[in-house]
């Protein structure tokens, strides 16, 4: 049994326990932008913008020159297919079965004539892309957000999510590889893939904003909203305005 093996035995039990917690404060946490742990989560993403700056942004840049944009985009179509699998699971856990489906589609033909998904036949096929996690699952079910929380290098974060990530390791290609150098260097790719896709966005949003932290922060909380109700999260009462 590898080292990967005990920490998602250990991890499905902080899964669990992090649930309940959870569950109990569900109707303090789920729209508020709870930070608790500003002082800290200023630290690491100070700390994540160092790293940011220095190494993964160079590594990047590097990688964006070497890599032909079309080998680049299939690197991104490959591990969207991987990451549908995820998807097609909380499809199923948030009993959207049509939807499921649709997303296991996109897994059998994108892997099949897709070339292991380096080519995303399926969306042109009528089956579009979606985005579920288990820490959408959890906020389905109205399980709070939790603390606003910074991971080293994950980025922004909430208890909720990191539980999510957790959950969702179960269930991921590829931390299922038992190569853990094979696993450790997919997830490198990964990354490096993952970044290079929000090269601009990145620049756009620190031109933007006067205080970086707030802008991430917000951002987060309103994205994670605006996934876990499909689109359509609910107003406060401040946005209805009587007729009077």
């Amino acid at each position: 049994m590898g080292l990967m093996d005990y920490l998602k035995k250990g991890c499905a039990c902080v899964v669990i326990a992090s649930t309940a917690i959870l569950s109990g404060c569900a109707s303090l946490t789920s729209q508020a932008e709870n930070d608790p742990l500003e002082y800290v989560n200023r630290g690491v993403f100070s700390f994540n913008e160092t790293a940011d700056e220095y190494v993964l942004e160079p590594v990047v840049k590097g990688y964006q020159y070497v890599t032909p944009a079309a080998i680049d985009n299939g690197v991104t179509n490959f591990f969207s297919n991987l990451d549908d699998v995820v998807v097609v699971v909380n499809d199923i856990l948030q009993l959207k079965f049509n939807q499921a489906l649709s997303d296991g589609g996109r897994v059998v033909v994108n892997t099949t004539i897709g070339l292991l998904g380096f080519v995303d036949m399926a969306t042109d096929m009528g089956m579009p892309k979606h985005n579920e996690d288990f820490g959408q699952t959890l906020g389905a079910y109205g399980v709070g957000t939790g603390p606003y929380i910074v991971l080293p290098i994950l980025g922004s974060s909430t208890l909720r999510d990191t539980v999510g990530l957790v959950g969702d390791s179960f269930v991921d290609p590829i931390q299922q590889l038992h190569d853990s150098d094979a696993m450790w260097a997919t997830i490198g790719l990964k990354i490096v893939d993952t970044r290079a896709g929000l090269i601009s966005t990145k620049k756009i949003a620190d031109q933007a904003s006067l205080d970086a932290y707030d802008f991430h922060r917000s951002a987060y909380f309103q994205r994670r909203e605006y996934l876990i109700y499909d689109g359509n999260p609910p107003m406060d009462d401040g946005d209805i305005f009587d007729d009077e």
